[in-house]
Formats: structure tokens, sequence, C-alpha cells
């Protein structure tokens, strides 16, 4: 979830430097305490203080800071770097024992708050996808309010691609989740395209929808040669994380475009932004070779994009 405001801050150095991650696979990362409540990981380039008030919470921080460097990492090693240089990510309790919410806050200055439960256990962490979902959304620029489906759809997608890509989560888990909730995106009677059409199934699911045809189009026109990744690091290049903004997703549609040399994301913006255009999901998942079966994920490797679905979730 985004929201706007941003607050700037002053941060207090210490350099006490400590290994996060020993499975890391994408990029080196490292943690330093600033204070008793504040923690500086390090990530390639970027660095990204962690806040921690609670008392309960903070006796659990080396679980919620590898929780931390571990969805960070998931982030850096999609987009081939971590979204943005700075960032300040706000760690708030609850009761219970899961995460309960998280917002993205853009600007010159982003910021991240995440709500987790006072009881979390480092299996709950791992398996949760809303810290992932947060640090995605620092890789787009901010949109007008009736293309929030371009930011709540991106993450929603590329949250459980780029876990897949390095290994944190299952093709199998990915699939079934996809096969199970994307026609959560497909218009409703009444609807119109995602730009006219604000409902939570439309935003989210509705956008998702526009990445994975995006995804597949791209691999298609390019024989599986580049994929929608390579149009998010060509929009990112071209300036478009949260720290900016965008008049349009237009705009960033066309930088997309520019980076893959095809003109696969302006050409689906158009059939999809005003008019409500149902995606035939049953024959997509059929070209790809896939379908669910009592709750299980059946893959089809004689379908006519099953080689395309084999390297969908491969880094």
């Amino acid at each position: 979830m985004i929201r706007r405001p941003v607050s700037k801050f002053l941060f207090v150095f210490l350099f006490i430097s400590t290994p996060l991650l020993a499975n890391n696979s994408a990029a080196d990362i490292s943690v330093s305490r600033i204070d008793k409540n504040t923690f500086r990981i390090s990530i390639g380039n970027s660095q990204f203080d962690v806040i921690i008030r609670d008392k309960v919470l903070l006796s659990k921080k080396d679980r919620l800071l590898e929780w931390a460097g571990y969805s960070a990492n998931a982030v850096y090693h999609y987009y081939g770097r971590f979204p943005v240089d700075r960032v300040r990510i706000k760690i708030e309790v609850t009761d219970g024992n899961r995460v309960r919410f998280g917002q993205a806050f853009g600007g010159e200055s982003p910021s991240l708050r995440v709500v987790v439960g006072e009881d979390i256990t480092p299996e709950v962490l791992r398996k949760d996808w809303i810290m992932v979902h947060e640090m995605v959304h620092l890789a787009m620029a901010d949109v007008p309010r009736n293309q929030r489906w371009l930011l709540e759809g991106l993450a929603t997608y590329v949250e459980s691609v780029a876990r897949a890509q390095l290994g944190q989560l299952s093709e199998d888990f990915v699939w079934k989740g996809f096969l199970s909730r994307m026609h959560q995106g497909l218009p409703a009677s009444g609807d119109r395209g995602l730009d006219y059409t604000p409902t939570w199934g439309r935003t989210y699911w509705g956008g998702a929808l526009f990445c994975l045809l995006a995804d597949v189009e791209i691999r298609k026109q390019s024989n599986n040669r580049m994929s929608l990744r390579d149009a998010l690091r060509g929009i990112l290049k071209e300036g478009y994380s949260m720290k900016a903004g965008a008049d349009n997703a237009l705009q960033i549609f066309e930088a997309g475009d520019h980076a893959t040399g095809l003109p696969v994301l302006v050409n689906l913006y158009n059939e999809m932004r005003a008019q409500p255009q149902p995606a035939e999901l049953g024959s997509l998942w059929k070209s790809l070779g896939l379908s669910l079966q009592e709750g299980e994920v059946i893959y089809n490797d004689r379908a006519a994009l099953a080689t395309i679905r084999k390297q969908m979730l491969k880094p």
C-alpha cells in the first residue's frame, strides 16, 4: 500500500558492521547499530535504516533485521540493484503472530511503515510477503490516483516472481497463487478499464494481470530473451523510482518499451486503460501449460508457451 506523505530524518552513525545473511546470493548485506532503536542495513550501494522502538520487538531485532535483509535481497536480485539509495523503515508493534500491514511513503526521502505482531516467529517472517511488496513500491514513480493499479498490481506480481527467482518461493507456490487469485483482476459487469475502475480486485489483481500479460508478451516477441524485468529495470534506470513522480503511466510505459525495444507496455495499456478488455485467462493458462486440479498445480510441457512459462520464475 502506498501513501504520499514523506518526512526527513537525521541519523547518528556508529560504524559497527556484521554479516546479515550467510546464504545471500545477490549482494553483500551487512547491518550496523546506530543507536538502541535504529539499525542500518547496507545492500550494494544502498542503505536503509530500520527503527524498532517497541521493547518486545526490540528483543526480536535479529529476526526482524534478517527478514528486512532477506526481503531486500529479493528486490535487489530482481532489479539488479536496490531501487533507492536511502530509505527509512519503521517497524511498529501490534498483537498476534503475523505481519499485519505495510505502507510506503514516496518523495525525496522514501520511507516504509510495517506493523508486526509481538509474537512473530522467524518461520512466519520467512513466509510473509508484505515487506517485499512495500520494497517493490520503491522501484516505481508515483502516478495519478486513477492509475494506482500500476503501483499495487506491480508489487503484487513482482513480489511473487522476485522471491521465486531467488529461490525463496517454489514454482508450485507461485503458480498456485496466480491460478487461484488472478481471476480477481478480471472486469466485472459494469466495469470499465483499469484507469476507471478503482475496486480492490481491479487495483491489485487487475494490475497484476496487466503485468502477467506484459511479461508473457515481451517474452513472446523477444523469443524469451527479455521479460518484464528488463522493462522495469529500464524504467528504474530512467529515474522513475518512488523518489519521483510521473504525470501519467504512459510516460513510464514508454520508458519500459524503450528499454526492451518492443511496444508491449504502451500497446497493452492502450487496450486496458479505458475498456474492460476481459483477458481469456483460461486460454492463457492453457497456453502456458498450467492448470489447478484438486489444489495441485499440473504442468503440461507440450503447451504452446510452456518454454516461456519454464523461464518466467528462473533467475
